[in-house]
């Protein structure tokens, strides 16, 4: 009552009536709807039902009687937070009321109780008649409902819990931009400017420092700060009751209050219409390289187990497995290269955008590119987010990192398309070689394959040039059980029909899948015989492979083997992306040697004409 009336009442009534103070009154900026209890009026189980409805709980208590302080120890908390689980407790205030009763203060006595009972926040000591500390107390009540104490700092054991640990290490291996496990002056700016909107004067910063120089034996190195220094600061402004600033932190960089990512920093709405894809742009892969770099140590050009761990530290788990290796392209000591890097972040934004968006979530990309979220500017798919403060200045200034591709529908309409990845999916019976195909797309001969087996893989992803152009493809095996009970079992940009040379049964299951599924598609289409090394059988029933092709307007299949001793050729790989970009293309043309011919002749006659034309308007004039 006397904080709405802001004076004292002459007329104390046992109970106040409920108040809702408004957001804008508030340093908060939160509403707070204030319930009273009254012992006198109210049973306990009416205070149950409140408490049970509480964000906080304030305990009152009269300074001048030790009888309501015992109270606390023995009736309140134990009703406010008996049998609750220590992580699950209501943050509790206590309320030292009449101190303009009393020359001394309470605070003796209260220490103990404060020291045994982990959920109080702290203690104010108050006067309703003349109005001390009574903002003050409503202050606090906010407070340890934004900022708690409890999941960040154990007092018992004097240090962060560990989850909040966690947090703060991930906190600072993205904002240590160049990976050599110290904070410097600029990263540390860089940091304050991004959480709190201005950087630290060089006087506060060198003040810093050797508070936490003073305090720890290596909290400061070459001048900046370590990670061990860095979580002694959250540490100290706990201790000192400043737990807003590392809340603040925390916040910035998306977590909750149970110290969890939330669900709308890792993923943001968005939305791929049917028939379109996603694919990282020059900015986003852009953003990845720097990190690649960031994390490559030894400047090698490749990422080690080490160092690809140490890339995933920001990560609750690694999110790929061995069988990356047999997914991408690797150097010759079998680590992971740039370009099998990229190669690999291009797969899985083409695969699963959500996942894509979790891990570049994990990676920091929203703070680190100064974005409201990894799906900014994405060709208005993705839905607005609200306004946010600075953040960490960009290692990119993405404008979109993951656009959606403009529908396949509408590639065919127009005869062309600007995608950069295409999905190829490879059919085949079993022990065609399919296996060895797509290991052969990573230049991998046989002999390599047998030599490391290493752990299969469905997917694998490489670049091809079309046309001048740099094009990713992928290439995606189909096991020869699979059903195709749906249209989307089958929907791809090309297919790749295998069948083995040296094996009369090979070719009729390609053949019977391609006219049960893909006949009366718009899919191209290509056919590939291997292990052309082996003598080739007659391939039963039905028509040979080059009569079918023929008769179903195909080219004729290409021949295809691995066995060499050097590297694969890249050859047909080649054909297939072009048939890709180009599926509006006759299949029979795109195969055939003359077709670039003919487009080159067709460029030239239509330069040819429109010189013949600018002649004769300019013989009129």
């Amino acid at each position: 009552m006397a904080l709405v009336g802001e004076e004292f009442p002459e007329e104390v009534p046992p109970r106040a009536e409920e108040i809702t103070i408004p957001a804008d009154v508030t340093p908060e900026k939160v509403p707070t709807h204030i319930v009273d209890y009254s012992e006198s009026e109210q049973t306990e189980d009416e205070l149950q039902e409140e408490i049970a409805k509480a964000n906080v709980v304030c305990v009152v208590y009269d300074v001048t009687k030790e009888a309501t302080i015992e109270k606390i120890r023995t009736k309140w908390i134990p009703m406010v937070n008996g049998g609750v689980e220590k992580g699950s407790r209501i943050p509790i205030i206590l309320v030292g009321n009449k101190s303009d009763l009393q020359m001394g203060s309470s605070m003796d006595v209260i220490l103990p109780i404060m020291n045994q009972f982990s959920e109080i926040e702290t203690c104010v000591e108050c006067s309703a008649k003349n109005l001390k500390n009574i903002s003050e107390l409503f202050y606090y009540a906010q407070k340890a409902v934004l900022h708690p104490t409890a999941p960040l700092y154990d007092p018992e054991e004097k240090q962060l819990k560990p989850a909040c640990a966690r947090a703060l290490t991930r906190i600072f291996s993205l904002s240590d931009q160049d990976n050599n496990q110290i904070l410097s002056d600029d990263e540390l700016n860089y940091f304050q400017k991004s959480c709190f909107g201005n950087p630290l004067a060089p006087q506060a910063l060198e003040d810093v420092k050797m508070v936490v120089w003073k305090n720890t034996t290596d909290g400061v190195q070459d001048n900046g700060l370590t990670l061990n220094g860095f979580l002694f600061l959250n540490t100290l402004f706990i201790q000192r009751g400043r737990h807003e600033t590392t809340w603040t932190i925390l916040r910035r960089f998306g977590y909750d209050d149970e110290l969890e990512l939330t669900d709308d920093y890792l993923h943001p709405q968005f939305r791929v219409p049917p028939g379109c894809s996603t694919e990282l742009n020059h900015l986003g892969y852009q953003f990845l390289q720097r990190l690649f770099e960031k994390h490559d140590k030894d400047q090698d050009g490749a990422l080690s187990p080490t160092e690809l761990q140490n890339f995933f530290s920001v990560f609750p788990c690694v999110p790929w497995g061995a069988e990356l290796y047999n997914t991408v392209c690797t150097t010759d000591k079998g680590l992971l290269s740039l370009h099998g890097f990229l190669c690999q972040w291009t797969l899985v934004a083409y695969l699963d955008v959500q996942h894509c968006l979790e891990c570049l979530g994990y990676l920091g990309y929203p703070i680190l590119s100064e974005q409201d979220s990894q799906t900014q500017a994405l060709t208005g798919t993705a839905m607005p987010s609200p306004p946010v403060a600075p953040r960490l200045p960009p290692l990119a200034h993405p404008a979109s990192l993951l656009p959606v591709t403009r529908e396949k529908r509408i590639d065919l309409e127009k005869g062309q398309t600007q995608r950069n990845v295409f999905l190829c999916k490879v059919l085949g019976a079993r022990g065609a070689g399919k296996s060895a195909f797509l290991q052969a797309f990573l230049g991998r001969s046989l002999a390599a394959q047998r030599e490391n087996p290493g752990e299969p893989s469905l997917y694998v992803i490489n670049t091809v040039q079309v046309n001048g152009q740099e094009k990713y493809l992928i290439l995606y095996e189909v096991s020869a059980d699979s059903k195709f009970t749906k249209p989307s079992d089958a929907a791809c940009d090309v297919a790749c029909f295998i069948y083995d040379l040296s094996d009369p049964k090979s070719f009729s299951y390609c053949a019977s899948i391609y006219k049960q599924h893909y006949m009366d598609s718009q899919i191209p289409c290509v056919f590939v015989a291997s292990k052309t090394d082996l003598p080739e059988a007659s391939q039963q029933p039905g028509l040979s492979p080059a009569e079918f092709c023929y008769k179903h307007c195909l080219p004729p299949p290409f021949l295809f083997s691995c066995h060499g001793q050097g590297p694969p050729g890249t050859t047909l790989y080649t054909k297939l992306a072009t048939a890709a970009t180009f599926p509006h293309l006759n299949a029979v043309e795109l195969g055939a040697a003359s077709f670039w011919l003919r487009v080159a002749l067709g460029t030239a006659v239509t330069a040819l004409v429109g010189f013949t034309l600018y002649r004769l308007l300019a013989k009129n004039k």
